[in-house]
């Protein structure tokens, strides 16, 4: 009877496995951010369109579509989207926008009479839709402003979730200036009262925008070997896997004599790299008797923080898996190098290497055999459950005695 249960399990385990590879593929975190369909001062033809990925992960996009209702625009998709990132789509040439790369060119065009666009995955399933079919919701050909979406949560096909942008040529790559309504009459009356002056319908302010998150401070070097002044350094690591704008962004020491470092406009770090910062162009001083950072993003919020004890000299303070450590082996721009510790990765000799994975074979030698036998033999009194996990168990000792033969080989070194 058990082993027909066991049975049932893995005949289950198999119907359902499909359903739940299909659920972890229907992503749904992209929309249609920004659509140029005036095309530019440059050229009308200079059509583009933004995707904006609102969800915590990448997505990828290959085979994912862009279509129009009446067929005169079909672009396929590929290659992924960065989290809370963007992916341009220039018309027939990356010139559409010299200064900006384009993630894709696609051929086809607009109608400026209005279109009904669809964003479909590669199940043919649509993740977002903007039924413009009647006339663009916003934008304006003139001016050449482009059509901006407030709000990646609501709905595209809502018309009051769309503005036109700021300026002329809207902003590709970027997070949408939003333009928001004065507050009732009453409300303007009164600020008439106070400003001496009138108050337009409508008034440029610019929201609090999302910024990236997965920027750390990695190591910090509070008590240097010589001059604290021009030694002293902070560096900050870029977990995400693409390129992050730290214009504005801001390092700020918060214990002692504060001070608060403005990242220069136009500073950017590559993903997965690090920017170092000397106290000689920040003037942040890391006391040594103990201290605490905060790296802040444009809009004020903390992203990460830190605060250590007493500083043994010549130490830099090092993130790692666990925690935070002092260690001797200082790593400005380069990953962290804990000696004595787990958590980073450490260079071995080849020899080391070698011994290290004979070590590895033959404690593999001592428990494989037994674990899954044991384990096996533990769960059922079935006699073929048991047959079969003697079976199990020997096949995994020859396997084991076989590469352990393989290692052996292959370090013998004939004279």
């Amino acid at each position: 009877m058990k082993f027909k249960i066991n049975k049932r399990f893995f005949i289950l385990l198999f119907l359902f496995t499909p359903c739940y590879l299909f659920a972890a593929n229907h992503a749904r975190g992209v929309v249609i951010n920004e659509i140029a369909w005036m095309g530019t001062q440059n050229s009308h033809l200079a059509e583009w369109i933004e995707l904006y990925n609102d969800s915590s992960s990448d997505i990828q996009l290959e085979a994912w579509k862009v279509i129009s209702e009446d067929g005169a625009l079909e672009v396929i998709l590929k290659n992924k989207i960065p989290s809370k990132g963007f992916y341009l789509l220039e018309r027939t040439t990356d010139q559409t926008l010299p200064e900006i790369q384009a993630d894709l060119i696609y051929k086809g065009s607009l109608n400026n009479k209005g279109e009904h666009l669809k964003l479909l995955n590669n199940q043919e399933e649509i993740i977002d839709e903007i039924d413009c079919s009647g006339g663009w919701f916003t934008g304006n050909n003139a001016t050449k402003q482009t059509m901006e979406r407030k709000n990646p949560q609501e709905s595209g096909n809502n018309p009051e979730n769309w503005q036109s942008s700021k300026t002329s040529g809207g902003t590709p790559k970027e997070n949408n200036i939003q333009l928001l309504e004065v507050s009732p009459p009453k409300a303007k009356e009164e600020n008439q009262k106070k400003t001496g002056g009138p108050t337009s319908d409508v008034e440029l302010k610019q929201e609090s925008t999302v910024y990236p998150s997965n920027i750390f401070i990695n190591e910090l070097l509070p008590s240097p070997e010589g001059d604290d002044a021009k030694n002293e350094w902070v560096e900050i690591f870029n977990e995400n896997d693409f390129e992050v704008d730290l214009s504005n962004w801001k390092i700020r020491d918060v214990i002692g004599a504060t001070k608060t470092y403005t990242i220069e406009k136009g500073t950017k770090i590559g993903a997965k790299e690090f920017l170092v910062f000397y106290r000689i162009k920040t003037n942040i001083t890391l006391q040594n008797g103990g201290d605490a950072l905060e790296v802040l993003n444009p809009n004020e919020e903390i992203v990460d923080r830190v605060s250590y004890g007493k500083a043994p000299i010549g130490q830099s303070f090092n993130r790692t898996l666990e925690g935070w450590s002092w260690s001797e082996s200082l790593t400005p721009g380069e990953k962290n190098l804990i000696k004595d510790s787990g958590t980073q990765t450490v260079e071995l000799s080849q020899k080391q290497k070698e011994e290290k994975e004979k070590s590895g074979i033959k404690k593999n030698e001592e428990i494989l055999t037994a674990k899954i036998g044991d384990e096996l033999l533990s769960s059922s009194k079935n006699p073929i459950v048991i047959i079969v996990a003697l079976m199990i168990g020997i096949a995994s000792g020859l396997i084991a005695l076989w590469l352990k033969k393989k290692i052996t080989d292959k370090n013998t070194i004939d004279f």
